[in-house]
Order: structure tokens, then sequence, then C-alpha cells
């Protein structure tokens, strides 16, 4: 089923509708967490890697909406798109995947350059600033293992300092809590339906996007200056296959 950019609205995500209902009822104050507020500094992994041809990288991190907005937002990814990750591919579908039993975390695939920007220093922007990794099974309003914090390691050496990143932070004692994040490998990555794509570039008014998300892309400008960029690396039709 193909989703147009025409119908796009007309598409609006579950979550999106009941969030947008809750604050015009103000059963919601329109405050975000204070994660998403403020992000936290944290220092470069201790082990990277460098390399010389496109890499990729797939972070699990709540929505996916902001978690691929802030990557879009981000020097050196060249592509980041929005989908699902953990589960078999005929149930890397939006409302199986939204019933929490499929296995599948949203996930971004994040398609980047390794001379301008590090497998390590995406690690970076992912726990400080793209979500808490210190929420187990959730992130903000969105509850299940749906909204857990994983990493989808590419190869081996990913994982390798994936969970040496985590090791060194949670020794640090950097969060109130530990460390939830998990690191998965060898998982299938598939493209979310079309109208997931860029959400937050098209949406940035609502209520769901401006409570939980655009204090991200705040939180990377402000904590990751040389990092940020303001024109987001936008997903085209041709490149999730829809």
């Amino acid at each position: 089923m193909s989703h147009g950019r025409s119908t796009f609205r007309s598409a609006l995500p579950l979550r999106a509708l009941l969030l947008a209902g809750a604050v015009a009822l103000g059963a919601l104050a329109p405050v975000p967490s204070a994660f998403a507020q403020e992000g936290i500094a944290i220092p470069a992994p201790k082990l990277d890697e460098a390399g010389d041809a496109t890499a990729t990288a797939v972070f699990a991190g709540g929505c996916f909406w902001g978690v691929q907005g802030v990557f879009q937002h981000t020097k050196g990814v060249k592509n980041a798109v929005s989908g699902y990750a953990g589960g078999d591919a005929k149930m890397a579908k939006y409302e199986m995947v939204g019933s929490g039993l499929t296995g599948h975390a949203e996930a971004v695939k994040i398609t980047y350059d390794p001379k301008a920007v590090s497998y390590g220093k995406l690690m970076q922007v992912y726990f400080s600033v793209a979500h808490d990794p210190t929420e187990l099974n959730r992130q903000g309003p969105d509850l299940g293992t749906q909204y857990r914090s994983t990493i989808f390691p590419q190869d081996g050496e990913q994982a390798k300092l994936a969970k040496a990143y985590i090791d060194q932070l949670d020794a640090a004692k950097l969060y109130d809590a530990k460390i939830e994040t998990t690191v998965e490998p060898d998982r299938t990555f598939y493209p979310a339906e079309a109208y997931h794509q860029d959400y937050l570039t098209l949406n940035p008014n609502q209520p769901y996007i401006v409570y939980n998300d655009l204090p991200k892309i705040e939180n990377l400008k402000k904590l990751f200056p040389d990092l940020y960029r303001d024109d987001p690396a936008l997903v085209s039709e041709a490149a999730i296959g829809q």
C-alpha cells in the first residue's frame, strides 16, 4: 500500500491522536520530560572506530519520530530511516508492532560518513539527547517493549564498541539510574511506512512532537554545536522502497 504525501495527515498514528486529544482536554500538561528538556552532557567513548566507506548504524530509543529527527540534524549523516528491528519481516508493520508482542522495537537506520562522524560520536548523541537510556521498555509517554532502548550492531566491531560504551557510562554513574540499553546483534531492519518518515520535520506543530521531540533537536544544537546542522537529511520514498 502506498502512503503518498497527500494522505499523510489523514493517516496520523494513534499515539498522535491520543496525545492531541489529551492536550485539548487539559488532561496532559504540555511539559516535556526532564531528560527531553535538558539532555545530558556525557563523555565520548574511549573506544571508537575509524573508517572511509559509508557505514550504517541502527538505534532504538522510543518513538522513532524523535530519534530520526535528531540524526537527520546530525552532520555526517546521509540518511536516517524510521523502521522496525528485532522481529521478523511479516510482522514489521506499525499496527502489529504497536501490540508489543512482535519482538520489534521502533528503530532508526542511519547511513553515515565515518570521515565526518564516527560510530562513537553517533552513540554519544544517542545516549545524551536522542532518548533516555535509563527507562526500561518505555520512553516518556510511550510504554512497551517496542519502545525499548536498544542498539542493533551491524557487525561484531559495533557490538564490541556499544557494550564497551555502556560499561563506560554505567561506571561513570552519569545518570540517576542504571542504563537499560540492550545490544541485540544479528537483527534485520525493516523500513516503516512512508507516513512515518520525516515526521518531525513535516509536523513541527503536532503536540507529541512539540512536547517530546523538538527539545531533543535543541539539545543537539546546544550540546553538540559542531555536529548540528539546520537542514535535515530528509528521506525519499525511493530510499525506503515504497
